[in-house]
């Protein structure tokens, strides 16, 4: 081969970045009374600057969401593990740090058991949706210490039964390193959101994630039973229904998550296939083990019961909750929708890929769902379409970004094709 048949191309090898899987400080001993608390609050109330917050639940373990520990860290303060289950007033001893604005990652996560022990943020920053608005391609708290401060970050714990008693030393050193760089990833996130000019952005949905409520459950949670739609018949479908609440009314009492009760499985396979006698269930392959097979006799107690039903009583195939159908749905029944959706929906993805952030980051599908079926009057202005979404929680900004976005889109539709609702 000649010099200049030589391969110019340069090989780059994958560094690994370092592993973080040790606190700089010593693992602070886990608070666990009124006295201590106090004292950390104190010590936490003279530190400097924001709160890094976080709090471990026992999901998959246990029927509650409640907070097992939670996690703070402060500048001039340092990290402090809190175990809120035993301590009395806890509510009352830690409002000081309600005060300080909270650095979080994925906020709704874990702001509803912060509340149930009285830990409200006046002011937060969501360093997730800070990622989603920047756009960052791994929004994840591993995969942002990573990209943003050059770290790996072990999260071998994160599925843990936070519930158990004592927590043992490598689950600590975990939680505490949740906390650990968040103030850190802060002051970079604040930064980038300044210099990319969304940092109003950024506070509009912070402010919206201070105000956020945990959505009601549904009418009917037992319809979310993993495999429904293998039944059909009414019959079977008041058997699951049945069989649900049995389930879910042990595992509250018992606070067990509901598949440590009996599965999803479990449910449908008494549902869907014949089952002669209480040793039938007992022998289902989806009644894996003996926890789960001591629910045999109940099972098939239940299981009757709903055989029993009135005709009446019995589930209908559907929800009770009448939702906008989905938009694959649309272009037979409601056309009009169909194509206000298929100019609208292309439009927006198309500016949310300008604005190198996901079209999801840009306008949750589900207002453009309620725009495009039954706009009555909405498309014909810009004023219109702002009402319409305002009324769906639709953020200021997003609006200012959508709206003119909308409004071009449909500006070749018809008056029939704009208000025509088709139902």
């Amino acid at each position: 081969m000649s010099e200049k048949e030589v391969s110019t191309e340069v090989v780059t090898e994958e560094i690994e970045l370092p592993l973080l899987n040790k606190t700089r400080d010593p693992i602070p001993a886990v608070i666990t009374d009124s006295v201590a608390l106090e004292a950390a609050v104190a010590q936490l109330s003279a530190g400097d600057g924001v709160l890094a917050i976080d709090a471990e639940r026992a999901s998959g373990f246990r029927y509650s969401s409640r907070a097992y520990l939670i996690q703070i860290r402060r500048e001039g303060a340092g990290t402090f593990l809190i175990d809120p289950i035993e301590i009395q007033n806890f509510a009352q001893i830690v409002s000081p740090l309600n005060q300080p604005k909270w650095i979080l990652h994925s906020a709704t996560q874990d702001l509803t058991c912060l509340r149930e022990v009285g830990l409200i943020p006046n002011d937060l920053f969501d360093t997730e949706v800070a990622a989603k608005l920047l756009g960052k391609e791994k929004v994840g708290l591993a995969g942002l210490i990573e990209s943003e401060l050059g770290f790996r970050l072990a999260k071998e714990h994160s599925a843990a039964d936070w519930s158990t008693r004592p927590l043992p030393a490598e689950w600590l050193n975990y939680a505490a390193l949740d906390v650990e760089l968040l103030i850190e990833l802060y002051e970079i996130q604040f930064a980038q959101l300044e210099s990319a000019g969304r940092m109003d952005w950024a506070r509009e949905e912070f402010t919206y994630l201070v105000n956020w409520q945990k959505p009601e459950m549904r009418a009917d949670p037992w319809r979310k039973t993993s495999g429904l739609h293998q039944v059909r018949e009414p019959r079977s479908l008041a058997i699951v229904q049945a069989l649900w609440q049995a389930r879910d009314e042990i595992a509250q009492e018992r606070d067990k998550a509901p598949g440590r009760i009996f599965s999803d499985a479990v449910i449908i396979d008494v549902a869907k296939n014949e089952v002669k006698s209480a040793r039938d269930v007992f022998m289902l392959p989806s009644l894996r083990n003996r926890a789960h097979k001591a629910h045999a006799d109940l099972i098939w107690q239940v299981r009757n019961e709903a055989l029993q039903l009135p005709e009446d009583s019995l589930p209908g195939r559907g929800p009770r909750i009448q939702s906008t159908p989905p938009p694959k749905n649309w272009p037979e029944k409601h056309p009009n929708a169909a194509k206000r959706w298929q100019v609208i929906r292309p439009a927006l993805t198309e500016w949310a890929e300008e604005l190198h952030i996901s079209a999801e980051v840009l306008i949750s599908p589900d207002p453009i769902r309620q725009l495009c079926f039954s706009p009555e009057q909405a498309l014909l202005s810009d004023e219109g379409v702002n009402e319409f979404l305002q009324k769906l929680s639709v953020r200021n900004w997003q609006m200012n970004q959508c709206v003119p976005v909308i409004m071009k889109a449909v500006s070749g539709l018809s008056k029939t094709e704009l208000t025509a609702t088709d139902v």
